[in-house]
């Protein structure tokens, strides 16, 4: 087999996966098409840009993102590494700035022996030797082309947005607060509190408000997670208020009371003069965000540093192409990662991009899998939601419980779920060190 593997696309698959690769010993040659060429999502030059929200989600290794975060610290993944080392306060869950976030992934890349970066456009996947397609949900053009005769004519799409991110000294703090859902984290958000009338007038412009064309929006899948406001707004008067508006957990200073609904805005750099609206990812054109979220108190003369963008997301009918390595069963040197695989999310793109690393890494050296992780963890469960054969209407997925082996046992009263959820980390945890041990006495 050779000593050299080819990983196209520097996003977080592609960049974890060459990272693995490199730990193992094996020669990379990774091809990255910026700053050559930017899909309409990215902006910067760097590697692991994160395109839509500076959120990494949950921390708590409850919750099946925040087990599958530490699942990847315990395997030494740089992405993890590198979130750590960006976070910035967001209660309950994990955040980074966002540039320093990639900057650093760029700098470990760059300056990695064994990793050659090619600033150069794959429009075919190479025929010989061992591939990582990691290219992502904006693969388009030759190469898009190219995939669909490789695996087989699986047009599948689905559409993803962003949340605009404004400045901070352009909130109106006269009316917007600071503080955390229920005092956890400390004054990590700033909120926008809305009075039932303020509610209903931004309501009743948003359901209104001009939306930009997105050609077949209305025909095809709107993933659940990135779901637009406005889309969200139309299924009900009430529908954002148990959502991103929700007011539970938040007091009013001014009031002392908990508002009718009330908007989060997230810190999205360290500095903290940028903060993204939660949860408010659009299709509005830009003159018509503007209006209808200058609406919302605080945000009357807020200065934009990004609006709200939408795009189609690509990804394949893996269940009917992939092994649970993330290899192509007819053609197992040729690996895809990320989100085209299916798996939704910026940690569980990150997982993909470990594991087909790794696989890719045992066909390099010629030697069986020495371990492989199953379902009864988070990155194994995911990687078996998209190779099962028995999905038959397959959608993009998060990682949640709900594909991970059951726990055996009752877990009952108010207290069962989050034993059960502990009971699901300390048996997933036990095999992700084994796991570790393994690869750091390969690569030691």
């Amino acid at each position: 087999m050779s000593n050299k593997v080819t990983v196209i696309g520097a996003g977080l698959a592609g960049s974890e996966a060459a990272w693995v690769l490199s730990r193992f010993g094996i020669d990379v040659d990774l091809y990255e098409m910026k700053p050559l060429r930017k899909s309409p999502a990215h902006h910067s030059d760097g590697y692991a840009e994160l395109v839509c929200s500076n959120s990494l989600r949950a921390a708590n290794i409850e919750n099946a993102v925040g087990l599958l975060k530490e699942e990847l610290r315990v395997l030494g993944s740089l992405i993890m590494e590198s979130a750590d080392k960006s976070a910035v306060p967001a209660g309950g869950a994990l955040a980074v700035d966002r540039d320093e976030f990639s900057s650093y992934i760029t700098d470990k890349i760059d300056s990695c022996d064994r990793i050659n970066v090619i600033h150069e456009e794959i429009t075919k996947i190479p025929e010989d030797g061992i591939v990582i397609v990691a290219t992502g949900p904006l693969t388009d053009g030759d190469l898009y082309e190219d995939i669909m005769k490789t695996v087989g004519d699986s047009k599948l799409h689905f559409f993803d947005a962003a949340a605009p991110i404004v400045t901070a000294e352009s909130v109106d703090m006269t009316k917007a607060f600071k503080a955390s859902r229920y005092g956890k984290g400390g004054d990590d958000y700033i909120n926008c509190p809305m009075n039932q009338e303020e509610y209903l007038k931004f309501y009743n412009e948003l359901i209104n408000a001009e939306r930009a064309d997105v050609k077949g929006f209305d025909k095809e899948i709107v993933f659940e997670g990135c779901m637009p406001i406005e889309t969200m707004a139309s299924r009900g008067v009430d529908t954002m208020r148990f959502g991103p508006l929700k007011p539970v957990g938040l007091i009013d200073p001014r009031t002392g009371e908990e508002p009718y609904a009330c908007l989060q805005l997230r810190q999205d750099d360290r500095a903290k003069t940028m903060y993204n609206l939660v949860g408010f990812q659009t299709r509005l054109k830009w003159p018509e965000q503007k209006r209808v979220f200058g609406l919302i108190p605080g945000l009357e003369n807020a200065e934009y540093y990004r609006m709200g963008v939408m795009h189609r997301n690509t990804y394949l009918n893996s269940p009917a192409i992939l092994t649970n390595e993330y290899s192509v069963r007819e053609r197992r040197d040729l690996f895809f990662a990320g989100q085209i695989t299916g798996v939704e999310g910026y940690i569980e793109s990150t997982a993909s991009g470990f594991l087909a690393g790794y696989y890719a890494a045992m066909r390099a050296l010629d030697t069986e899998p020495p371990f492989i992780p199953g379902s009864d963890t988070v990155i194994g469960s995911m990687a078996a939601y998209v190779s099962d054969p028995l999905v038959k209407k397959f959608v993009p997925m998060n990682a949640n419980f709900g594909i991970v082996e059951k726990m055996p046992g009752k877990f009952k009263g108010k207290n069962g779920k989050k034993e059960k959820n502990a009971g699901i980390a300390q048996r997933s945890l036990e095999k992700i060190y084994a796991f570790a041990d393994i690869i750091n006495n390969m690569t030691k």
